[in-house]
C-alpha cells in the first residue's frame, strides 16, 4: 500500500509544474560549480547576487528595527544618520511588537497607507489602503490572486509568450489551464490583438471559460515597455471580453530608454475615465526585489485591487488569513521603497546618488549586452528597453538540432548546456519560457557587474561563433 508522500500518490499538480528558471540548466551549474569551476549565474534575476550593493538607508532603517535596542545606545547618531533612526522608531510604532510579531493579514495599516500614497503620486488618482495587500514578494501575491480565480481545469488564464514560468507553473499548480497569446519578436515584441482574440475563441471552442489576462510591463524575459497606446488597447479588449487584468509592474523602475517611460495600467485606465475606468477589474503588482533595490531575499511586495466586488475582496483577505502575516521586515523595505527619503533629508542626496549609479550602470549594461550578442554569429537581440533581461534568438543550423535531438535534448537546453561547460555562463533556454514552433531562445540577466561584462560578452562570442562553425560544416557534417 502506498504511503502519502510516495510519488505516485502525489498531487498530479504539482507533478505537472515546470520551472525552468531553477531547471536543468541551473541544477547543472550548481554540479559544475561545486566542481570548482566558477559560474556566472545570469539564470535569475537576482542583483545582489552579482555584486550589486545594498542601499545604504533602508539596510540602516532596517538594521535598527531589527535591533531596537541600538536606539537606546547613546552613541547611536555616530553610526546612524538622525533620519534613519526616525523613520526606525516610525516603523517600530506601527507594529504591536515589533518585527517579532505578527501584523495583519493585509501588512500593516501604516505601510499599506504609505503604498497608497505613493501609488496617487505616480498615477494622479488616489488609491484605498484597504485595497492594497502586501506579500511575501509579488510572486506571492500572484499565486494568492491564480488561487482566487481557478476553480479547475475548465478556467483559463492568457499569459504572454515568451512568459515568465512563474505564470506556468502557479496557473498548473491551480489545476487550471494556460492560454498562450504570442508577442511579435519582429515587431520588438509587441501585442497583436488579433492574436488575443483568436486565443480567445480557441480557448472558448475548447469548452475553456477564460477568466484572466497577464501582462509583464516592461517584460519579463523580452524586455520590451508598452507604450500608452498598446496598453489602452489592452484595457479596451479585456472590458470587451470580461477579463480581469493581472498588471505585473515590478520591473516599473528598471526602464533603459526615453522614448517609452514607464506607465502603469491603473493610471491608463483611470485616464481612459468611464465607463471603462469603472469596469475593467484589475489587479497590480509590484515589489522590492527589482529596480534599482534588487532587495530579493527580503520578500517585500504588493498587490492593489481595481474594480474588485467588496464580496470578493472579504475572500482574498480570509485567504490571506490563513499565513497569518506577511513578513514584517520586507513590508519595511517596502514602506522605504514607496516612501525613499525626501529632498532635505540627510540621507537623501547619498540615497539618490547610490540609485542613479545602480540605474546608470543597468543601462549601459543593457546596450553592451544587446550589442555584444548581436556582434554573433546567427544571433539577433532585441533591445532590452526594461526589465533585466535579454532574450536573443540563437538560429540552430539543422545539423545542431539534429545533435541535440538525437542526446535527447531540446536544441535549446542543448545550446544552452554546452555554452555552461564552455564557458561558465549560466542561462535559462528559450523552451522554458515557450516561443514559437522551430524557432529557439535563451534568456540571461543584465545583472553582471558593468567591469565584467565585456569579458563575459567576449566569452560568450567565442563560444557561440565557434558552435556556429563546427555545425555549419560545408560538408554536410559536424566536427565533434
Amino acid at each position: 500500500m502506498s504511503k502519502g508522500l510516495d510519488h505516485e500518490t502525489l498531487n498530479e499538480n504539482v507533478k505537472n509544474v515546470q520551472y525552468a528558471v531553477r531547471g536543468e540548466l541551473y541544477l547543472r551549474a550548481s554540479e559544475l560549480q561545486k566542481e570548482g569551476k566558477k559560474i556566472i549565474f545570469t539564470n535569475v534575476g537576482n542583483p545582489h547576487a552579482l555584486g550589486q550593493k545594498p542601499l545604504s538607508f533602508p539596510r540602516q532603517v532596517v538594521a535598527l528595527c531589527q535591533a531596537p535596542f541600538l536606539l537606546d545606545d547613546p552613541n547611536v547618531g555616530l553610526v546612524f544618520p538622525a533620519d534613519a533612526i526616525a523613520r526606525a522608531k516610525h516603523y517600530l510604532s506601527l507594529t504591536s511588537g515589533g518585527l517579532g510579531a505578527y501584523s495583519d493579514s493585509r501588512g500593516l495599516p501604516g505601510i499599506r497607507k504609505e503604498v497608497a500614497e505613493f501609488i496617487e503620486r505616480r498615477d494622479g488618482y488616489s488609491s484605498d489602503p484597504e485595497l492594497i495587500f502586501l506579500t511575501d514578494g509579488a510572486s506571492k501575491g500572484v499565486m494568492q490572486m491564480l488561487n482566487t480565480m481557478i476553480r479547475g481545469e475548465k478556467d483559463g488564464i492568457l499569459v504572454p509568450v515568451p512568459q515568465y514560468p512563474l505564470y506556468s507553473a502557479a496557473i498548473a499548480l491551480c489545476g487550471g489551464s494556460l492560454v498562450p497569446y504570442y508577442l511579435e519578436e519582429s515587431a520588438n515584441w509587441g501585442l497583436d490583438v488579433n492574436n488575443l482574440r483568436q486565443s480567445v475563441a480557441q480557448a472558448r471552442t475548447n469548452g475553456i471559460t477564460v477568466k484572466a489576462m497577464v501582462i509583464i510591463n516592461p517584460g519579463n524575459p523580452t524586455g520590451q515597455c508598452l507604450s500608452i497606446e498598446d496598453l489602452q488597447e489592452l484595457l479596451r479588449f479585456c472590458s470587451r471580453e470580461k477579463l480581469v487584468l493581472l498588471a505585473d509592474e515590478v520591473y516599473q523602475q528598471n526602464v533603459y530608454q526615453d522614448e517609452r517611460p514607464f506607465i502603469s495600467s491603473r493610471k491608463v485606465l483611470m485616464d481612459m475615465g468611464t465607463p471603462i475606468s469603472k469596469d475593467v477589474q484589475l489587479v497590480s503588482f509590484h515589489t522590492v526585489s527589482k529596480g534599482y533595490w534588487g532587495e530579493c531575499g527580503q520578500r517585500g511586495g504588493y498587490f492593489e485591487m481595481t474594480n474588485i466586488p467588496a464580496e470578493s475582496v472579504d475572500e482574498i483577505y480570509k485567504v490571506a488569513s490563513i499565513s497569518l502575516s506577511p513578513n514584517v521586515p520586507g513590508q519595511i523595505f517596502l514602506g522605504l521603497m514607496v516612501n525613499p527619503p525626501k529632498p532635505g533629508d540627510i540621507s537623501y542626496q547619498k540615497f539618490v546618488q547610490e540609485s542613479k549609479t545602480i540605474l546608470e550602470s543597468l543601462r549601459k549594461r543593457a546596450h553592451i549586452m544587446t550589442n555584444g550578442f548581436n556582434s554573433c554569429r546567427n544571433v539577433v537581440c532585441n533591445f532590452t528597453e526594461g526589465a533585466m533581461y535579454s532574450f536573443p534568438q540563437i538560429r540552430l543550423p539543422p545539423k545542431a538540432i539534429e545533435v541535440a535531438k538525437m542526446a535527447g535534448k531540446v536544441p535549446d537546453v542543448y545550446y544552452c548546456l554546452k555554452l555552461l561547460e564552455a564557458t561558465g555562463i549560466s542561462t535559462v533556454p528559450g523552451s522554458g519560457f515557450g516561443q514559437k514552433e522551430g524557432v529557439f531562445h535563451l534568456r540571461t540577466t543584465i545583472l553582471p557587474a558593468e567591469e565584467d561584462m565585456p569579458a563575459i560578452m567576449d566569452s560568450f562570442k567565442k563560444f557561440n561563433d565557434a558552435f556556429m562553425e563546427q555545425y555549419e560544416d560545408q560538408r554536410g557534417y559536424s566536427r565533434m
